[in-house]
């Protein structure tokens, strides 16, 4: 899975942080990628296969647009 990450994306992880917080800012990328826990503001540095595994949504980016229904044209 590539990671379409930008610099301040808010992210959601799958297992909150000893905080309490499932929300995390983007502050550094690279070959690793720098978080900052939204509740405690602690920075992390994970990879970006640990961070794929973790991640459940990004929520700066506009989720997919629905496919409209095809009608039956008879």
């Amino acid at each position: 899975m590539l990671l379409d990450l930008q610099k301040n994306d808010r992210l959601r992880l799958r297992k909150p942080h000893p905080c309490g917080s499932y929300e995390w800012t983007v502050i550094r990328l690279g070959a690793d990628i720098g978080l900052e826990c939204n509740g405690c503001k602690h920075h992390v540095l994970l990879t970006r296969r640990e961070l794929a595994k973790r991640l459940k949504i990004n929520l700066t980016k506009p989720a997919a647009p629905a496919q409209p229904e095809k009608k039956d044209m008879q």
